[in-house]
């Protein structure tokens, strides 16, 4: 049974979750503070968070920001702050996706689904188990990227985007499959998502992101890994 831990201090959401998320057999926590959040998180290990960044004790995106100093567990940000700035903050923390208040039950539940089917997918076993460039190296089975010594935190959808990326080595992925694949079928045109983490994975991992030496645009088309 997948455990979902709600961080929201609405008790009527936080009531509305929990009876949607059982109904469909989630296991669910809630927390209705930061500080709460943070001690479930450590001592219950969630499958996936669903957050609020409006909570009353700390920023959501603060955090996101501890969460992600331990765990690659999938965090879907669920918020009534619009503006684009504030999902990139969130999604630059290492946030994996971004619900705007009010939502449907059912976008939800698709994007919860896409969470714990990204986290869960299995390496294959014809893949090449390590990628390895000049700047950085990719093990694929060990799900670990490292820039010399040091390794480099990834979220699960960056993680998952990287993978397809480094599978295909010098072929064009496409905008539609990348979507599909990472995100699935009802965000298959949403090519804003594909440019925020294409560019969080160059800042990660290209010495000039601006510059990018290994993750290639094909303007209009989609995207190219060049080992």
């Amino acid at each position: 049974m997948t455990r979902v831990l709600v961080v929201e201090d609405d008790p009527q959401l936080v009531r509305a979750l929990k009876i949607n998320l059982q109904a469909r057999r989630y296991e669910v926590q809630a927390a209705g503070t930061g500080a709460e959040a943070l001690r479930l998180a450590a001592a219950r290990k969630p499958d996936v968070i669903v957050l609020d960044l409006g909570l009353p004790d700390m920023d959501g995106v603060d955090v996101i920001k501890a969460v992600r100093g331990w765990s690659g567990v999938p965090i879907l940000v669920l918020s009534a702050r619009h503006t684009s700035e504030e999902k990139v903050r969130a999604l630059d923390a290492g946030a994996d996706d971004y619900v705007s208040k009010p939502f449907s039950m059912d976008e939800l539940l698709a994007r919860l689904r896409a969470a714990t089917r990204r986290e869960s997918a299995p390496v294959q076993a014809d893949r090449v188990p390590v990628v390895t460039t000049e700047d950085f190296t990719v093990d694929l089975a060990a799900k670990k990227v490292r820039r010399g010594e040091r390794t480099v935190r990834l979220t699960p959808t960056e993680w998952h985007l990287l993978e397809l990326l480094v599978t295909h080595p010098g072929h064009l992925v496409s905008r539609r499959k990348l979507l599909l694949e990472v995100w699935g079928p009802t965000y298959s045109e949403n090519t804003n998502y594909l440019r925020v983490y294409m560019a969080q994975l160059r800042r990660k991992l290209e010495p000039n992101p601006a510059q990018p030496r290994y993750l290639i645009t094909e303007a209009g088309m989609g995207y190219r890994f060049e080992p």
